[in-house]
């Protein structure tokens, strides 16, 4: 072949529409003959990068045209994409096929986990796969920089590091050293490795045979020496060209050279270091691996349409100097440092700044023909925007995909690997039952009335575990929740054969993944049918499906079933799902990579802030940096370099628009060293008239009128006429409360799976007590078996079972004692939650007796069993805490069925600590009065005015129920909410 006189390579700058100025100067160089054009051949460094030169040449040419032959150089499938040209089926020597990536991640999980049991490490199947997925990345890193593995043998620091990186180098090499055997087995080879063997073997091929056509290599960026081969031997075609993106060839000697790579130092032997976070640095280090000077780079010279001006990519260009070279912003002329048509606009939150962008891009709609694009890392705020244009009827997609783990098919498949996983806890089997493709059709809504009858049925603490435990909870029930059990266990019988077999599997233990994964994907079909693989998510989950079941009898052996929700959510993760063609032809949302040689009229750089834009560099768990380093792979800082490169091309828009949130969902937020220097060079950088008000006002309801302390006035006819001792409280304290309980009929709902309450534990003993005085006639020897039988219920919480017992067991003890050491007194057991009722003050006042027992002296004792503190004295004073006094009225007025006399004892038995013992008797009483105490032969009495004033007020008069009318004696807030308690309380009236 003949050589040219010197490589012809070009560069587009950052202020130029690099996929129009590409088409415009082919087209100018080989257009004049079509059929030159169609047999050319133009190597991209992506598949979005591909459509987007194709679509600038159909804007170039004003009609029909014979496109060049567009090949994606970053396709995986890069032998496929541009087919004979690259792996002839005539080939003597053909180049063995890659390893599919799943097959190799099941394959390294599996050697990770065999290595890590061996070092006496094991760690579960779920997370093998994650560090497989880490073990691969780093491969292909070591492949793709030429580094050969063998060489982690020769590295003389190894036994400098860390134990932790000893341990993970160590166990790197190992298995480094497995999987060629496996590789040779399977008769493939990585996918990188067969990338490079096919880009070799092309420029060899075009070396000894140009092809007939012209070959351009464009917007290619990516550093590896493969690449930078290929391109050097595209540069060297008789018809070849590269055009490389946004290359700094006005950028200082000095600083050019600043950036590195250096050469070690003669003396020492060290390499100073580079500064890869710079956006030229990938430029520069390929063009040194290509053997090219900057110097024989020319600029494209066409345009491409959507030109911003030479003069910003100045301003960029110093504004992303090295640090060492930043001094030189105070003394650049005002033309260096100018903006221009460069907005910014800072949010107080993510919401508004999402807000702001959609107001943007739907302004830009407004005029003809303008095209507007949102560029962010950020994918939450990307989904947040799409979501706010939906509001225009705006459809608009994020180009960069989302994760099939946080779409509906994958949602469905974690919730039913957890729910399993679980045997079925409530809070699990709800998310999955209530999924939105479960049942999907006409069926749904009688689902969903099944399902919301379970949840109900459901509330409280915990059931025993697996469907069995769920079927012996719907049989059991008092008379407030028999009807709405008796609803989902009607229900219930339909959807428990659809969880049945993955519960069996599940149940069986440690088994293969294959296994679990068939059952997976049949209970899937069970519950959701075709739903399950419809639309575009659906395609991917069955593709998902179909590669990791052919593999999974190569990765670990055996796996829990606990850890199969955990590995699958990390598999779905890495598989993006993209929206099919059809958006608005106007908008675009594009993550970094996808943005890489697009434009458009307005570019939106959204999520600038630290963290985001740029991201912070992913962490190798395989080898050190200082190893990393040795080899010559890339630093974890390189990814900066490539965010600040994506960043000044996006810049070269003609109108660019930046924004950030001063905060996260979490804490304030550092905005991003691009925009620091972007602000401290510019001085000041132009926010965007009217954006954030209009993001404000969007959404602003105007004035704000704090409603009023709510007082409703039900007439009398609707006021209740029955009450009970426990409510009297609620009543005097909080009317509002009282009247949402009893008038509006609103009863608070218990939480699914709630940890065990006060209120619960104080059942779980009374139902102890109770059942432990009549059929166990209060002996001492039987009250530990009976509490004794209720810790290990199935159905009680494991914490209860944990924490609590012991105090239990030290408190039933006394309780035998106290009640032993009363017998012998004269006292007895007379009844034990013994209900009874009186008329008085024009109602019925009502209430259950822990325990009334019969005194030596004839008198009636009441005693209340409390799990915590009892009421405080003040309390009783001030007219509260009346239950006693209460339940004491009703027993001398013969409210209680066969109970007689006069009370003469009130007391709280209590289970809590005092005294370094758990267990004491409480009394809000005393003969005399003494200790600010009620005397006891008053406390009836007493008990009486206050519950015939409470009833006089609000249960046949016509008192408004207050909200919060005595606060420090209303400590509950299930209805602080109906109340709209936050907009009144504490506020002047």
């Amino acid at each position: 072949m003949a050589d040219r006189a010197r490589p012809a390579l070009f560069t587009i700058p950052a202020h130029r529409a690099f996929a129009d100025a590409l088409a415009a100067g082919l087209i100018r160089r080989f257009g004049k003959d079509r059929m030159a054009l169609a047999r050319g051949l133009v190597l991209l460094p992506s598949n979005r990068a591909q459509r987007s030169v194709r679509d600038a040449f159909v804007r170039a040419s004003g009609g029909a045209l014979l496109l060049p032959r567009l090949v994606a150089i970053g396709d995986p499938e890069l032998d496929e994409a541009a087919g004979a040209a690259l792996d002839p089926v005539d080939d003597a020597e053909p180049i063995p096929p890659a390893v599919a990536p799943i097959e190799r991640r099941m394959i390294l999980a599996r050697l990770v986990e065999e290595e890590r049991a061996k070092a006496g490490q094991p760690i579960d199947a779920a997370e093998a796969v994650r560090l497989a997925g880490e073990l691969a990345r780093t491969l292909d890193q070591l492949l793709v920089e030429d580094v050969a593995p063998t060489r982690l043998r020769d590295l003389a620091m190894a036994e400098e590091l860390s134990s932790h990186w000893q341990r993970s180098l160590d166990l790197f090499r190992i298995v480094l050293d497995r999987w060629p055997e496996e590789l040779h087995r399977l008769g493939r080879i990585d996918l990188a490795e067969r990338r490079t063997r096919l880009m070799a073997r092309l420029a060899t091929r075009w070396r000894a045979a140009p092809p007939a056509g012209f070959v351009c290599a464009a917007g290619v960026t990516t550093a590896s020496p493969s690449i930078a081969r290929l391109l050097r031997c595209v540069a060297e075609l008789p018809q070849g060209l590269v055009v490389l993106p946004g290359l700094g060839i006005d950028m200082p000697e000095a600083e050019w050279q600043a950036l590195g790579p250096h050469e070690p130092d003669p003396v020492t032997g060290r390499r100073a270091r580079s500064i890869e976070t710079h956006p030229q640095f990938q430029l520069k280090l390929l063009l040194d691996r290509m053997g090219i000077n900057r110097g024989e780079v020319e600029t494209w010279r066409e345009g491409g349409g959507h030109d911003a001006g030479a003069i910003r990519g100045r301003a960029v260009a110093n504004a992303l100097a090295p640090a060492d070279f930043t001094g030189k912003w105070t003394g650049l002329a005002g033309a260096d440092r100018r903006l221009t048509d460069v907005t910014a606009v800072e949010l107080v939150t993510p919401a508004e700044e999402a807000q702001a962008i959609a107001l943007a891009l739907r302004q830009a709609l407004e005029e003809p023909g303008k095209t507007a694009a949102l560029v962010t890392p950020d994918r939450a705020l990307a989904r947040r925007v799409a979501a706010h244009c939906a509001r225009w009827n705006i459809a608009i997609d994020d180009s960069a995909g989302r994760p099939l783990s946080i779409l509906p098919p994958g949602t469905l498949l974690i919730a039913l690997a957890e729910a399993a996983a679980q045997h079925f806890a409530p809070v699990a089997l709800l998310a999955l039952l209530k999924h939105p493709l479960v049942r999907f059709g006409p069926d749904r809504i009688g689902w969903l009335d099944g399902a919301r009858a379970l949840d109900l049925a459901l509330r409280g603490p915990r059931p025993a575990p697996g469907l069995d435990g769920i079927d012996a909870h719907l049989a059991e029930g008092d008379e407030r929740t028999r009807v709405v059990r008796a609803r989902a266990r009607e229900w219930w019988r339909d959807a428990r054969p659809l969880l049945e077999p993955i519960g069996a599997v599940f149940d069986d233990g440690v088994q293969s993944l294959g296994a679990l994964l068939a059952a997976l994907r049949e209970a899937s079909i069970a519950l959701c049918g075709d739903a399950l693989w419809a639309g575009p998510a659906g395609r991917a989950l069955a593709e998902w499906f179909a590669e990791l079941e052919a593999r999974a009898a190569l990765g670990p052996p055996a796996i829990a079933p606990e850890s199969l929700a955990p590995l699958v959510r990390t598999l779905l993760d890495e598989t993006a799902v993209r929206p099919p063609q059809g958006g608005h032809p106007r908008l675009a949302i594009y993550g970094l990579i996808e943005a890489r040689l697009q434009t458009a009229d307005l570019m939106v750089l959204g999520g600038l802030n630290e963290g985001i834009w740029p991201g912070q560099p992913a962490p190798d768990p395989w080898l050190a940096p200082r190893i990393r380093a040795e080899l010559g792979l890339p630093g974890l800082d390189r990814r900066v370099g490539l965010a600040a490169h994506d960043l000044a091309e996006a810049l070269g828009a003609p109108q660019v628009l930046l924004t950030r949130a001063r905060r996260d969902a979490r804490s304030p937020a550092i905005p991003s060293r691009f925009w620091l220097r972007l602000e401290a060079m510019a001085g000041e950088l132009v926010r965007a008239p009217g954006l954030e008000v209009w993001a404000r006002a969007l959404d602003d309801p105007g004035e704000h009128a704090p409603e009023a302390r709510p007082e409703p006035v039900p007439p009398p006819a609707l006021r209740p006429t029955m009450i009970s001792v426990t409510e009297v409280d609620r009543l005097k304290a909080d009317p509002y409360a009282f009247y949402a309980r009893r008038v509006l009929r609103l009863m608070p709902l218990d939480a699914v799976d709630a940890d065990p309450s006060a209120a619960w534990r104080g059942t779980a003993v009374h139902r102890i007590l109770e059942i432990w005085t009549r059929e166990d006639d209060c002996r001492v020897d039987a009250l530990r078996p009976r509490a004794l039988t209720m810790m290990h219920d199935a159905r009680t919480h494991p914490m209860l079972r944990a924490l609590w017992w012991p105090r239990l067991d030290e408190a039933i003890g006394w309780i035998g004692q106290a009640m032993a050491a009363q017998a012998d007194e004269g006292r007895r057991v007379l009844a034990a939650e013994l209900r009874g009722k009186i008329d008085l003050a024009g109602v019925t006042l009502n209430g259950t007796a822990d325990r009334i027992d019969r005194l030596g002296s004839g008198g009636i004792g009441i005693v209340d069993y409390k799990t915590g503190k009892p009421p405080s004295a003040a309390a009783v004073r001030a007219g509260f805490s009346m239950q006693l006094g209460l339940l004491g009225l009703i027993a001398e007025r013969g409210g209680f069925a066969d109970i007689v006399g006069t009370a003469e004892a009130f007391e709280y038995w209590s289970i809590s600590k005092r005294g370094g013992q758990f267990g004491y008797i409480a009394t809000p009483v005393d003969p005399a009065g003494k200790r600010d105490r009620i005397p006891t032969a008053d406390f009836t009495s007493i008990a009486a005015h206050h519950f015939t004033e409470a009833a006089r007020d609000w249960l046949t008069g016509t008192r408004g129920f207050t909200a919060k009318l005595v606060p420090e004696y209303a400590p509950y807030a299930e209805y602080d909410q109906l109340m709209r308690r936050d907009e009144w309380y504490g506020r002047e009236r």
